[in-house]
């Protein structure tokens, strides 16, 4: 059983940033795939990034490529997320997931990644 607790969720001003945290419970996380997806009212959830059990592989989102950075420290059981250059569009929930199944293959969709976070807020003001 993994659990995963979200925080560093806030309001921003447009072009500033925020960092985003995940608490891991469980031995077994730097053996998973870590994933950060969002989700915005009356939207469906979308893939922002992902990382490999090792931290080397990295994989983003068409619309935050190169402004976000997704990183993991497996020894604090911790998984990041910093976000630059915030714009309104990135107004969302974001979710923390883990891939148990996985420590190299990446999925980009939701249904991918069997445990979830309860979601942070995050909103960005013009």
């Amino acid at each position: 059983q993994v659990q995963l607790v979200e925080s560093g969720g806030g309001l921003v001003q447009a072009g500033g940033s925020l960092r985003l945290s995940c608490a891991a419970s469980g031995r077994t996380f730097s053996r998973y795939v870590m994933g950060w997806f969002r989700q915005a009212p009356g939207k469906e959830r979308e893939f922002v990034a992902a990382v490999t059990w090792s931290g080397i592989s990295t994989y983003y989102g068409a619309s935050v490529t190169g402004r976000f950075t997704i990183s993991r420290d497996n020894a604090k059981n911790t998984v990041y997320l910093q976000m630059n250059s915030l714009k309104p569009e990135d107004t969302a929930v974001y979710f923390c997931a883990a891939d148990s199944k996985n420590a190299v293959v990446v999925s980009h969709t939701a249904l991918g990644y069997d445990y979830w976070g309860q979601g942070t807020q995050v909103t960005v003001s013009s």
